[in-house]
């Protein structure tokens, strides 16, 4: 939106699904100012979502439109008393847009929307997928070099022991081929088959930390798992890979030379908490609060599309989720993952602790 026009000071009266969608399409530069949401319903997800972003919230739609800050009323309970309640108490100048325009009007926007963030996952994914091919093609130039020179050594070889040498160290070099190829079909071909269910986050990890090993290599990486016994959250298997590679490509881009990567997973009041730390650069002052907005990269050109953090927190806000971020200068950053749980309490799955060391062999 062009700066020289002042933002529409608006404020939202229904904070359920509609409410909580307008609070995610009105960010930051779209032009609507979002200056508070109101709710009767206490436990409304919107409020809480309104209280993740800083925006005023309240149970009291009255108290906020008698604050006279509003240029527009935008009111998405479908109820018509409340319609009519708005109508009597808003201020002269505040115009309200409500019933079936304001669902019109949403429709259209959130339409433009998903076409949008449809197209900018598909630009992430093709830049993910050269990421990978080039990571890959890496790791098993490395084994491939070995079988070449053993086999080059077998040559008019008649040693037995050197023949047996050669012919193991050929078989190992082709068992992490295989182990390679099995983790690349794990990670991307089984969740094609797959739509919306029950996930065990700890599992994917697993899967994505091995993929993203592939992509990004690292000859002095120590991997520390601490994953809790937690329950599965509800999705599409190739949703939370494609989120969890990009956070993970992250994090191993940022460790230079020797360092630690670890992976933590709890829950607590419903909601599975990931949380993926590094032993990084960390991520400045200046910039942290920018690292999730559309192509904002710090790479050298080329070498990032600036959407992967941002379709990481796409991905999350489908599923009812979201990621926060916290870094210090030279210390690392910790990107936590939040999402609410589909399982019953008592359902959880089974945690562990393990530490990967340097190039483990699986």
């Amino acid at each position: 939106m062009d700066s020289s026009y002042p933002a529409i000071r608006a404020v939202i009266i229904g904070a359920g699904k509609d409410g909580s969608a307008l609070l995610e399409l009105f960010s930051p530069g779209s032009g609507v100012d979002v200056i508070g949401i109101a709710d009767t319903n206490p436990e409304a997800l919107g409020l809480r979502l309104a209280q993740r972003l800083g925006i005023p919230a309240t149970t009291d739609p009255l108290s906020l439109l008698a604050e006279d800050r509003a240029d527009l009323i935008i009111d998405v309970t479908g109820d018509p008393a409340m319609g009519r309640l708005i109508i009597e108490n808003k201020p002269p100048r505040a115009q309200v847009l409500g019933g079936p325009l304001a669902l019109l009007v949403w429709d259209v926007i959130a339409h433009y929307k998903r076409s949008l963030r449809d197209q900018l996952f598909q630009a992430e994914k093709l830049a993910t997928i050269g990421t990978l091919a080039s990571g890959i093609a890496h790791e098993i130039n490395n084994p491939l070099y070995i079988i070449t020179g053993f086999a080059e050594r077998l040559r008019g070889e008649t040693r037995p022991e050197v023949i047996e040498e050669s012919v193991e160290g050929i078989i190992q070099a082709a068992q992490r081929i295989a182990r390679i190829i099995r983790d690349v079909k794990t990670f991307a071909l089984r969740p094609i088959l797959e739509g919306v269910r029950d996930l065990d986050l700890n599992q994917i990890l697993d899967e994505a930390i091995k993929a993203a090993r592939n992509t990004v290599a690292h000859e002095e990486l120590t991997v520390v798992k601490h994953f809790g016994a937690i329950p599965t959250v509800r999705g599409k298997p190739e949703d939370f890979h494609q989120a969890f590679l990009n956070l993970l490509t992250n994090a191993l881009e940022a460790i230079e030379g020797p360092g630690t990567l670890t992976l933590s997973t709890t829950s607590t009041d419903g909601y599975v908490h990931v949380t993926i730390q590094d032993s990084g650069r960390g991520i400045p002052p200046t910039i942290i609060g920018k690292v999730f907005d559309p192509f904002f990269t710090t790479k050298t050109p080329g070498k990032g599309t600036g959407l992967g953090l941002h379709v990481v927190r796409d991905i999350l806000s489908l599923y009812k989720g979201y990621v926060t971020v916290e870094s210090a200068p030279g210390q690392g950053a910790a990107f936590t993952v939040t999402l609410p749980a589909a399982s019953p309490a008592g359902q959880e799955k089974p945690g562990r602790t393990e530490r990967a060391h340097p190039n483990p062999a699986s």
